[in-house]
């Protein structure tokens, strides 16, 4: 029995506390087991597999790198549970082993059903004559150009191996003179960020035979390289060749931007990105068969920290490149298109701004369109009556209609601003064209926040319109980044306001981003790092009064992280209250339910399946009516709660408050993609497979925005 003095929220151990690292893991096994799933589309598991892989690339560069980074400066501390740096790199290990060997043999198995559906991945042995012919043209015309090999000896240095890159390393023997017999060694760089990693042969013969061919076969540009080797070493023997990948520690450290001499954020930015391609090395992973001599050469020369950090892969390494996959023109190896449809307030009305005038609207992506965020930008670009546009950007992707808006906007003579965050991980280069192209138009471009030298992480938009009876404040909230790409993707949920209270606590807030206002307040917004967390957990608090005064007491968060001390704490001790609480937590969970005396009144669900799940919303029984739901760009996370700025938003009218809760109760009644965790920190997938009769979350969300009428009960 686990108890807690009364009033006061329990201590976390490492009993109750799940290590971070070890539960972002466990979230890329769920996402493999779609990949293992035989119900799942063949090209859908290939994405699959293809994700483990990018999001396992992502977690070696910041989570261990950031490890690595500890150990170097002895730095020994450690979370509630438990776990020394050192030991959790060792765990680290193990279980990444495991998942790269498991999902070695989905991917086996995946391409040869491929191959019965006529999707090869081939070796160069199985060209025909002509088909050689056709690939040594190709070579020698769009890849030889390309290469740049690089010799290793007593006046060349190893050479510097940039992050993420594929390469070969090279043992060669001379053919004859002084130094016949003596073995070197170079690197060859494989071009895949110019050139594709896969190569579809039917496309190299219809342009160098000018013959069509029909098929689906595929080279890995590594496989031609090394065939070839011989064009750049004329004069040598070729006596070994295998490829190596890196992946060196990217995670910038912006702390150093609290330096009060360090006052151009920009510059900062740009000179952190360009030393993140020096970071320490993290992984390098080889073939499984390569020599003893040439891994060892490797890990001398690139100062690899361990062996642990060594993965012999049994396979072609890598795996995001897999995505090129998925340009394959077979639907029938597909989930079935949908198409997002258009929320009927807008869809009957021209006037965009009076739909907004008569009501809230909520949109759920990505079942409901973006296109009205887009049209939100766009109209209030081109409206004579709109004066001013200000809005936060985080990830707004390459080609983004909204900043197109916004830059029409200036041409138009309004008012723009835009607070552009510049820390953005792996958006960091793309934010920068955007903010000089953004600028160069007038826009007023704002990169960081006076005195909270934190990201800006809240998605919030206003257009200040000019109208009969004076100016009035258009608002959209969301859940999700203002990315068309990602929006066919990730589940979010967006709100369009013209509330007073809210467009004014807007307004404030832009204020506080764009000047100096320390002591903003805001009446309907929680805003973060100054307000949020202590609302949380006042909000928490207040169940816990509804549930020892004997009343229903319940709580449902759905978010996509949850880490935070304190908010961890409280739910348990919500929990000993006897509130009831359901967890709806894509990715990483700290928290362990079902605990007896702790946490047996909490259920924790993720939901992984053919979206990905981004939305946050955070429902409380008790309180006020007009103030029990609240959505956000916020998870539970220190991060965000502490080191953000976020802005978390109530429902307020009925209407949308019920259509928000048909959401939820949508995704407590998912089976098809549902795991619970459990007590031991293991997740147990909810659907056993055979029931074709599985509810799905998603499939549901497709055929109405809002899911099943029933709200939770």
């Amino acid at each position: 029995m686990i108890e807690a003095a009364e009033g006061r929220a329990p201590e976390l151990t490492p009993e109750n506390f799940i290590n971070r690292e070890l539960s972002t893991i466990d979230f890329q096994k769920r996402v493999l087991a779609l990949a293992e799933d035989e119900t799942t589309p063949l090209l859908e598991r290939v994405k699959f597999i293809a994700i483990v892989g990018n999001n396992l690339d992502e977690f070696y560069m910041v989570r261990v790198g950031a490890y690595f980074q500890r150990l170097a400066f002895s730095n020994p501390r450690t979370r509630p549970d438990g776990t020394t740096p050192a030991q959790l790199l060792r765990q680290i290990h193990d279980e990444v082993s495991d998942l790269i060997a498991r999902q070695r043999r989905v991917r086996r198995e995946v391409f040869e059903l491929l191959e019965n559906e006529g999707v090869y991945c081939i070796k160069t042995s199985d060209l025909s004559p002509s088909e050689r012919d056709a690939i040594s043209w190709y070579f020698r015309a769009e890849v030889f150009p390309l290469l740049t090999p690089l010799a290793v000896d007593h006046a060349r240095p190893f050479p510097f191996i940039s992050n993420l890159s594929l390469n070969l390393g090279v043992y060669l023997e001379r053919d004859q003179g002084d130094m016949a017999n003596e073995i070197e060694f170079a690197r060859v760089k494989v071009p895949v960020d110019t050139l594709p990693r896969l190569v579809r042969l039917e496309n190299v013969l219809e342009s160098y035979t000018g013959d069509e061919h029909e098929g689906c076969r595929y080279l890995w540009m590594e496989d031609i390289i090394a065939d070839y080797l011989m064009d750049l070493f004329p004069g040598m023997q070729i006596r070994e060749a295998f490829p190596f990948r890196i992946l060196r520690n990217a995670d910038i450290d912006y702390e150093h931007e609290q330096d009060e001499d360090l006052i151009d954020v920009k510059s900062i930015i740009e000179q952190s990105v360009r030393e993140r391609r020096f970071g320490l090395v993290v992984r390098l992973s080889v073939p499984a068969a390569i020599s003893e001599r040439m891994l060892s050469r490797l890990t001398d020369s690139l100062e690899v920290p361990s062996r642990r950090q060594v993965f012999r892969i049994n396979g072609k390494l890598g795996s995001a490149d897999l995505f090129e996959l998925l340009q394959v023109d077979r639907p029938d190896l597909k989930d079935p298109a949908y198409s997002p449809r258009v929320p009927k307030p807008f869809a009957q009305s021209a006037d965009f701004f009076e739909v907004i005038r008569q009501q809230d609207v909520i949109v759920h992506h990505p079942y409901d369109s973006f296109s009205p965020v887009e049209d939100f930008f766009k109209r209030a670009a081109r409206d004579p009556d709109v004066l001013a546009i200000k809005t936060t950007l985080y990830r707004v992707g390459k080609n983004s209609p909204v900043v197109d808006a916004l830059m029409e906007a200036r041409d138009n003579e309004k008012q723009v601003t835009a607070l552009v965050e510049l820390k953005a991980r792996f958006d960091e280069e793309n934010n920068l064209e955007w903010v000089t192209a953004l600028a160069e138009k007038g826009v007023h471009v704002i990169y960081g926040v006076e005195e909270l030298p934190v990201k800006t992480h809240a998605k919030v938009s206003l257009a200040v319109r000019r109208e009969r009876d004076g100016l009035r404040r258009y608002v959209h909230l969301g859940t999700g980044n203002y990315n068309a790409t990602t929006a066919r993707l990730y589940a979010d949920i967006g709100l369009f306001t013209c509330n007073e209270q809210i467009a004014d606590d807007a307004s404030r807030l832009f204020n506080r981003l764009t000047g100096y206002a320390p002591e903003t307040a805001y009446k309907q917004l929680l805003v973060a790092p100054e307000y949020l967390k202590d609302s949380l957990l006042a909000l928490i608090d207040n169940e816990i009064d509804a549930a020892r005064q004997g009343l229903d007491a319940r709580m449902i968060f759905k978010m996509n992280q949850l880490e935070e001390d304190d908010l961890i704490r409280k739910l348990y001790q919500a929990s000993q209250a006897g509130v009831k609480i359901d967890l709806i937590v894509r990715g990483l969970c700290c928290l362990r339910p079902g605990l007896p005396g702790l946490s047996e009144n909490i259920r924790v669900k993720s939901i992984v399946g053919r979206y990905l799940e981004h939305s946050r919303i955070y429902y409380f029984r008790n309180a006020p009516e007009r103030q029990q739901i609240y959505m956000g760009s916020a998870d539970v996370m220190r991060r965000n709660l502490l080191n953000r700025v976020e802005v978390v938003f109530p429902v307020l009218d009925p209407r949308i408050q019920w259509r928000v809760l048909r959401i939820l109760h949508t995704d407590l009644s998912d089976v098809k993609n549902s795991w619970a965790l459990r007590g031991d920190s293991s997740y147990e997938r909810c659907w056993d497979g055979e029931d074709t009769t599985a509810f799905d979350s998603h499939i549901q969300f497709m055929q109405d925005s809002f899911g099943l009428c029933e709200t939770p009960e």
